[in-house]
């Protein structure tokens, strides 16, 4: 195999299949651990905050050692920590009280999509194409897909095979990050910096103020597409009173396929679209989204309103990481970690927000996720801020 800058991509392509995997497998046991192993709600909305606190420490981590050990070095090690937590996820369970084996196993491939999450836009940010931003939203939209993936996958094993044998599933899915380890162990990785410059420090990062504005959003991005993301499934099981084979296929799916169109669309016709407008519209649309979504009278409108929010927060993240790297030309590393770190927080947060409030108002899902309309709201304020401040 010739490996060159074209593998380099496919291998970021594959890395974002890998953090959808790590990102949305476990949601769509939820109820699945609920039942057989009587972890209540509470705990299992803690899987979430853990796996996304987790991956938030690896972001301000990163800031310090990847430069010094090198790009390739890390993103091999956050695979093989991908690849060993989906493993543990499969047999740790059984050995030890099974929460704490779930939450061991999190906790290792939190390690990893937290270090893919840090590396794969800056490595994809050095690779030489024409178009930064409509690479940069095709990079994303590879999440979208391997989200739509693991559903799809997971719901059809599920169906045919028996959700009792989801640990051989998860040996299945550790399979594509041990595979994706020996292609960035031999592709080239090229430097971020140009040569003879240095990439901002995190003192000159945090007393810019562009920087704090862009860490709002990319808190508020993280939080509008997880909120519905990871809920989605349980949502449809326990809010719309569907099957799980249904609920998974009608939440948490259709969701990715909306979200990754959005993106695959502005990676197609980037060039000829205002960015800022199109992350404006979108945030506008999510607020709608989330208000059809947790107040239509009749189950089939909330559905309706899932896939929509998918649609709007598809430009969210990566728009937010391409307005990052125009303004902030040198910002490297550092500025990498810490968006990453900002959207972590909010992938974080929005889930956790949604849990609260739905366990708060008796298992209202709804209610939850009516509160988490705030997220998008604050980004929609952000980038009107951002553009009165380019235009005075």
């Amino acid at each position: 195999m010739k490996f060159n800058f074209k593998t380099t991509m496919i291998a970021c392509f594959i890395a974002y299949i890998v953090q959808a995997i790590v990102n949305n497998f476990i949601p769509l046991l939820f109820i699945t651990f609920q039942d057989s192993y009587q972890i209540p709600l509470s705990r299992i909305t803690l899987l979430v905050t853990i796996n996304f606190a987790v991956q938030l420490l690896v972001d301000f981590l990163a800031t310090k050692f990847v430069d010094k050990i090198g790009y390739r070095v890390s993103i091999v090690t956050a695979h093989i920590c991908s690849t060993l937590g989906l493993v543990s996820l499969a047999i740790l369970p059984e050995l030890v009280d099974p929460f704490i084996g779930i939450l061991i196993a999190v906790i290792i491939y939190a390690v990893g999509g937290g270090l893919i999450e840090v590396l794969i836009s800056p490595i994809m940010e050095s690779c030489p194409t024409d178009n930064k931003e409509t690479a940069m939203s095709l990079l994303h939209s590879f999440y979208c897909w391997g989200h739509v993936g693991v559903v799809l996958i997971s719901t059809l094993f599920f169906h045919f095979v028996g959700i009792q044998s989801w640990k051989v599933l998860a040996f299945v899915w550790a399979a594509i990050p041990f595979a994706n380890v020996f292609i960035f162990m031999k592709t080239p990785i090229a430097s971020l910096i140009s040569e003879g410059e240095s990439g901002m420090t995190l003192r000159e990062l945090f007393v810019n103020q562009t920087f704090w504005l862009l860490m709002i959003m990319m808190v508020c991005s993280g939080a509008s597409e997880q909120s519905v993301s990871q809920w989605a499934s349980a949502f449809a099981e326990l809010g719309l009173g569907i099957s799980k084979t249904a609920g998974d296929l009608a939440g948490p799916m259709t969701f990715a396929i909306c979200m990754g169109c959005a993106r695959a669309v502005y990676g197609k016709y980037g060039e000829k679209i205002d960015l800022d407008l199109f992350m404006k519209g979108s945030s506008i649309l999510c607020i709608a989204s989330y208000l059809l979504t947790s107040l239509a009278p009749i189950p089939f409108l909330s559905l309706v309103g899932c896939a929509v929010s998918g649609v709007s927060v598809g430009i969210m993240w990566p728009g937010t990481f391409s307005k990052a790297a125009a303004a902030l030309k040198n910002g490297g590393t550092a500025m990498f970690a810490m968006l990453a770190l900002a959207g972590d927080l909010g992938c974080s947060g929005g889930p956790t927000l949604v849990g609260m409030v739905s366990e708060m108002t008796g298992g209202n899902m709804n209610a939850g996720i009516l509160a988490a309309v705030m997220f998008p709201a604050v980004l929609t304020l952000c980038l009107f801020v951002k553009t009165e401040n380019q235009t005075s």
